[in-house]
């Protein structure tokens, strides 16, 4: 039997509005993260170092990745933005204190698409379910 798709999380709302997408799908053994950008209070965090915002990026993640019932160790790819090549080794630095050993497959990518923030990332856990059949 073929798992089905299960929504993680409530809706994104930004600057209050409701997005059309979710933060996070279960699909099987596997769970995908939306994109997170760094938030403060329910709104864009477009101040504040790229250390700062890579720390509440991975503390959203954390978050969300616990209401699928993962943690951090389950992540097995990244996909990073930054809207600065000279922010990497900041980023860097705060993502290698979330994921000190085994860490995940990783892209990054320069992008201009950053607007109002500094970084973004996205991540794939892995994260088998409870066999319900034993």
């Amino acid at each position: 039997m073929t798992p089905k798709k299960e929504i993680v999380g409530g809706p994104v709302v930004i600057d209050g509005r409701t997005l059309s997408l979710s933060r996070a799908v279960r699909a099987g053994d596997c769970v995908y993260l939306t994109g997170q950008i760094p938030m403060k209070d329910g709104a864009p965090m477009t101040t504040g170092t790229i250390e700062e915002q890579t720390e509440a990026v991975l503390d959203d993640i954390q978050a969300t990745l616990a209401l699928a019932g993962c943690q951090l160790t389950d992540v097995v790819k990244a996909m990073v933005w930054v809207q600065d090549r000279a922010d990497f080794p900041g980023f860097n630095e705060v993502y290698g204190r979330y994921f000190p050993s085994e860490p995940p497959a990783r892209s990054c990518v320069v992008s201009d698409l950053l607007v109002d923030c500094r970084v973004e990332v996205e991540v794939i856990a892995y994260h088998p379910l409870p066999d319900r059949n034993a």
